[in-house]
C-alpha cells in the first residue's frame, strides 16, 4: 500500500521547496516572491528589504493584537508592506483593516 505524506490544511510545500538563503519561508509563494524582492534589491530598484515586519495595534491605549507582515522595502520613496497569502483568513482581513485604520498602512497583497 502506498503512503503519502499527509499536507497541512493551507496545502504548506516540504521545507526544502520553502528555504531560500537559509531561510524557511512559510510557504513557496512566500520564498519566490522573497527571490524576486532580493532581485529588485540588487538591481536597485527597491531598496532596504526587511522581512517579518512587525506592528503593534492599539487602540485607545489598549494592545488589541499585533500584525507581521511578510516584507518592507521602500520603492520609489514609498514604504510598501507585502504579505504573500494564499488564504485570507478573516483574522487576517481584520487585521489588515486595522492596520489601514490605525496606522494609515495600505498591505499589498502578492
Amino acid at each position: 500500500m502506498n503512503f503519502q505524506t499527509r499536507n497541512n490544511k493551507y496545502g504548506v510545500a516540504a521545507k526544502e521547496d520553502r528555504t531560500v538563503d537559509g531561510i524557511v519561508f512559510a510557504s513557496k509563494k512566500e520564498a519566490t516572491r522573497y527571490g524576486e524582492l532580493k532581485l529588485l534589491q540588487d538591481a536597485g530598484k527597491i531598496f532596504n528589504l526587511a522581512l517579518q515586519p512587525k506592528w503593534k495595534i492599539v487602540i485607545n491605549e489598549v494592545h488589541v493584537c499585533s500584525y507581521i507582515g511578510d516584507f518592507r522595502y521602500l520603492e520609489n520613496g514609498q514604504l510598501i508592506i507585502e504579505d504573500a497569502k494564499g488564504v485570507a483568513t478573516p483574522v487576517y482581513r481584520l487585521k489588515k483593516k486595522l492596520m489601514k485604520a490605525v496606522h494609515g498602512i495600505l498591505i499589498k497583497e502578492v
